[in-house]
């Protein structure tokens, strides 16, 4: 791909690209916070069960022997 085929490219794109309206906007902006916070709440749910996994190892070797 040259860079004229590039330029033609993105200039096309950039004639049929629309600002979105508000409420393009604001599903836009929900979904986004969304994802983050199902992302965060994987993330926490995984922190969570490392840290009891490596808790329970430590008490395990202490009693073990």
């Amino acid at each position: 791909m040259g860079l004229m085929s590039f330029m033609k490219a993105s200039l096309r794109l950039l004639k049929l690209a629309k600002k979105p309206s508000r409420d393009e906007l604001w599903l836009s902006i929900k979904l986004c916070f969304l994802g983050v916070a199902i992302v965060g709440l994987i993330g926490f749910t995984v922190y969570m069960l490392a840290s009891f996994i490596r808790a329970s190892v430590q008490f395990l070797s202490l009693y073990w022997y």
